[in-house]
């Protein structure tokens, strides 16, 4: 990409346009198409051309459309490190550019937080976080963080998407420590009371990228759980701790547009997990199934759908069991726990969007700076059905065991941050509940 005084001189020209134009985040003028000629990308003072590049479906020569234009926009502000994107398409001396001007998020975050466990306001954990998003310009994340209150921690991971520019490859490396509170009734009945788990891991995921949608993942991990007593069951392996050696393959197809919160794509996760093989007497296995839709329908109102699975074998012990009521949730059925070794989910969801792509930002707010003081915001309405259920191994799955859950509710976006949903829904027997929740549902 040539970078020049007179590509600084035109590209300042029609920031200055754009900024004249409004606040909204596509600029693009009419229901044309064109043919790209050329790209230009300014406001990346850190980040590198190639890791906005890389996430566009069109390239040079290739025809852009309004709707291809936003669809594009929505995959690169999916990298989570930017707070605005902007694609303008103009001509200049019979020549099509596609201008992408990006402002970029605060990177350093040293800040305390408060979170809930397993999305339970009874189970809230606080310590301070140190997260370097973007870091080298490459979107690499380093993270630390320390957790007290519930189930206390100490964790460090490192995220590099890029390994390597044309080999398209990533990887994951993660280690900590934390104190694990018992999740199941039944632990808990062989026990007599409650308590806790002492886990340490250590886990590096090695992959690659395929075109633009394809991912495929490698991992290799260590557990050492410490139990303060031995109840087969309770721990996987003949004595109180297990030493467990895991190996996995993953692979993921996502087309989906904003990730945070998506309207458009798809999304499809499977893995599989060996955990132990035999060594220390453990040996059981793990599926994981994952595959969501999002359909626009007409103008705002988007329809999206979930099917979920996992699946275990072997011997597995009560703390690698499948939970319902924990980090999966039926709504309408929040607070209802159920366990097994296997576990099936199902959500359908119709979004309407109130306010899409309303920026916010604080710029008269001293001290801070500009990239913590600018935000995405947008208000869905949503109405939905949850569904789902576990068993044990051996016994057959059957419609009558489902929890099912109707409501409806709105969504907050304040991105690239964080998401909050408040919710109401209904069981089976018209017994409500309000839900106030961190996220997308899905």
């Amino acid at each position: 990409m040539i970078k020049n005084i007179y590509f600084i001189f035109i590209t300042l020209c029609f920031t200055t346009l754009i900024k004249a134009e409004g606040s909204d985040t596509l600029f693009y003028k009419g229901d044309y198409s064109v043919i790209i000629d050329s790209i230009v990308i300014i406001g990346n003072d850190q980040t590198e051309d190639f890791i906005i590049l890389r996430e566009l479906t069109v390239a040079l020569g290739d025809t852009l459309n309004p709707k291809l234009a936003e669809y594009n926009r929505e995959r690169v502000y999916s990298l989570n490190i930017f707070n605005e994107v902007k694609l303008h398409p103009f001509q200049l001396n019979n020549v099509n550019y596609l201008l992408i001007t990006i402002e970029e998020s605060w990177y350093i975050y040293p800040l305390p937080f408060l979170t809930l466990k397993d999305r339970d306001w009874s189970k809230i954990s606080y310590g301070v976080a140190v997260k370097i998003a973007n870091f080298r310009g490459r979107n690499e994340t380093l993270r630390g963080r320390l957790a007290l209150g519930y189930d206390p921690s100490l964790t460090f991971s490192y995220s590099n998407p890029n390994l390597s520019r044309n080999l398209d490859l990533f990887s994951i490396f993660q280690i900590g420590l934390q104190e694990v509170s018992n999740r199941s009734t039944t632990a808990e009945e062989l026990a007599g009371g409650d308590f806790e788990h002492k886990f340490y891991f250590a886990k590096l995921t090695f992959g690659k990228r395929f075109g633009l949608f394809h991912r495929f993942a490698v991992t290799a991990g260590y557990d050492y759980v410490e139990t303060p007593f031995f109840i087969e069951g309770i721990s996987a392996s003949n004595e109180r701790i297990d030493r467990t050696v895991i190996l996995g393959a993953s692979y993921n197809y996502d087309t989906r547009d904003l990730r945070q919160y998506a309207s458009n794509g798809l999304f499809a996760f499977a893995s599989f997990e060996l955990k132990g093989m035999g060594i220390n007497d453990i040996k059981y296995r793990i599926a994981y199934f994952d595959y969501r839709e999002y359909r626009p329908i007409i103008s705002s109102l988007v329809l999206k759908w979930r099917l979920a699975a996992r699946l275990t074998n072997g011997k597995v012990p009560f703390y690698d069991y499948s939970y319902l009521g924990l980090g999966q949730r039926i709504r309408g059925h929040w607070d209802e726990q159920q366990e097994g070794n296997d576990l099936f989910i199902g959500s359908l969801e119709l979004d309407y969007w109130i306010l899409n792509d309303y920026r916010l930002n604080l710029y008269w707010i001293p001290l801070l700076p500009n990239s913590l003081l600018s935000y995405r915001v947008g208000l869905v309405w949503e109405l939905f059905v949850d569904t789902g259920t576990t068993r044990l191994i051996g016994e057959p799955l059957a419609l009558n065991q489902f929890s099912t859950g109707y409501g409806t509710g709105v969504s907050l976006l304040l991105l690239p941050y964080f998401t909050m949903r408040i919710e109401y829904a209904v069981n089976e027997q018209f017994k409500g509940q309000w839900i106030f929740d961190i996220g997308a549902s899905f």
